[in-house]
């Protein structure tokens, strides 16, 4: 028997996950029963069981998988000189997650899919778990990131880290969270609101 390459199976388990997505963000995780991955992805159930024992592993490793890509951006971000300023790499962060490059989706579907992930964790604890372990991810890979615009002068030292790395976090889900529920929220109007905001300095008085 031909044995199976790691090529091949890494294939047929992307070509799951982008299939379960498409399903998820078409009708919701409840909305959605693995029937219904089986037939958007047209393999068999032993095929699919093969890889993901059932709905929650495949919203999990969508997260997780969601979660390493953004975090991969940082961490590369971070090891430039200078490294890009906030709202160049929240652009860049943004224009991967809106044109798809996770899941082939349109801007608006990707961004009510991640909603949608972030609801469910308030009811699956495993999800949670996921989202949690993410979070601490980003917020370490963000205050890297904040500890090299010190080094390279870009930023004071007053304020924490962590305070920096939380605020912009927040900033990129606030973006995400409007592109889902309201459509319209292009990377470049969250870049040139951050660069506004990063031009401020203190008042002259004439």
């Amino acid at each position: 028997m031909a044995r199976v390459s790691q090529e091949h199976l890494d294939a047929r388990r992307r070509q799951i996950l982008v299939g379960a997505a498409h399903c998820f963000a078409r009708n919701g995780f409840h909305g959605t029963s693995m029937q219904d991955v089986l037939k958007e992805v047209g393999l068999s159930a032993g095929a699919v069981y093969r890889y993901f024992a059932g709905k929650e592993e495949l919203i999990a490793a969508i997260a997780d998988e969601a979660f390493s890509s953004i975090r991969r951006a940082f961490e590369e971000a971070a090891e430039l000189i200078p490294p890009p300023t906030p709202d160049v790499l929240l652009g860049r962060v943004l224009r991967g997650v809106f044109e798809g490059q996770v899941y082939g989706m349109e801007r608006r579907t990707c961004a009510a899919l991640i909603v949608q992930v972030w609801a469910e964790t308030m009811r699956n604890d495993r999800l949670a778990k996921t989202l949690d372990d993410g979070f601490i991810g980003m917020r370490e890979a963000w205050a890297t990131l904040v500890e090299a615009y010190r080094a390279a002068g870009l930023m004071h030292s007053d304020v924490p880290a962590d305070d920096v790395a939380r605020t912009l976090i927040a900033t990129a889900q606030g973006f995400l969270a409007q592109e889902a529920l309201f459509g319209g929220a292009e990377p470049h109007v969250l870049e040139n609101g951050l660069r506004g905001l990063m031009s401020m300095g203190p008042q002259k008085i004439s």
